[in-house]
């Protein structure tokens, strides 16, 4: 399975998610692709609570493709400069910018024009014009310069990517020395089986790219990041996996032992040192 494969595979899964709320329906998900749009779907619902649903249009919360809430776990202070990799709908954007407040700055990083078009109406409609801004790229390739950003949120998008070494470097170069990476993810406990590594709409779904939690770490501590933590949010069961392997050819009994709780949505933090240069990922 090429990168290239896979990204327009994401890219049009994602566009298609956008255009459906611009016309007023429900957004595919991050979870199974036939789940989508449903209440029971194991990894995107209930994310966010009731508090935070009533500061965001309603039409963001409906775009949100992700597995965890990073900006209930992140700390973000008043005056930072936030990027969210991979940010849909903007609904992360939006509630980070309230907590960083109008001396603040949040960036969303989307390379689908269809996301970037209703972020911005999200945005408009949430009255956020100051201190946020949408850019159009790619995770692997940020559009931003070296050490300008306090925080890095994402929620279920790197483990789309089919080059995770490049989206941690590039992570680390945008970020200031002292900088904190602080995503949602999903990842795995244990090696994943070809059956579902292998399959496209497994990748869109979130599911296929998820990486092994210690390669996780590895990754982020090879580019230069430490105070690594991953902690798990939700751990799926077998029947979750039902939900999320649904109509992908896939005997789930057969291969319940193999999936029954390897599957898990985490939060991952790290910090870039503060006496720190960016040589190690010159050599990636």
């Amino acid at each position: 399975m090429s990168t290239t494969n896979i990204k327009e595979a994401v890219k049009e899964k994602y566009g298609e998610a956008a255009l459906r709320v611009l016309s007023g329906g429900n957004s595919s998900c991050c979870g199974a692709v036939t789940a989508c749009g449903t209440d029971i779907d194991p990894i995107t619902s209930r994310l966010y609570d009731r508090d935070q649903v009533t500061q965001i249009p309603e039409e963001a919360l409906k775009a949100s493709l992700g597995c965890g809430n990073p900006t209930a776990l992140a700390t973000l202070n008043p005056g930072e400069t936030v990027l969210d990799l991979g940010s849909g709908g903007g609904i992360d954007v939006l509630l980070s910018a309230r907590r960083v407040g109008p001396t603040g700055k949040v960036y969303g990083l989307d390379m689908t024009d269809e996301m970037l078009a209703l972020a911005r109406e999200n945005q408009r409609k949430a009255g956020v014009a100051e201190n946020v801004e949408f850019l159009k790229g790619e995770i692997e390739h940020i559009p931003l310069p070296d050490n300008s950003v306090d925080v890095i949120i994402s929620n279920c998008v790197i483990n789309l990517s089919a080059d995770k070494d490049r989206v941690f470097g590039e992570a680390f170069r945008v970020l200031k020395p002292g900088g904190r990476f602080a995503v949602s993810d999903v990842v795995t406990r244990g090696e994943m089986i070809p059956e579902i590594r292998e399959r496209v709409l497994l990748w869109v779904g979130c599911i296929a790219g998820a990486l092994e939690e210690n390669d996780y770490r590895s990754k982020l501590a090879a580019v230069g990041f430490d105070n690594i933590e991953v902690e798990p949010t939700r751990i799926y069961r077998i029947d979750d996996a039902r939900s999320f392997l649904s109509g992908q050819g896939i005997d789930v009994d057969a291969i319940a032992p193999q999936v029954d709780g390897k599957f898990m949505s985490a939060f991952v933090r790290a910090t870039k040192p503060r006496f720190s240069s960016n040589w190690r990922w010159t050599f990636l």
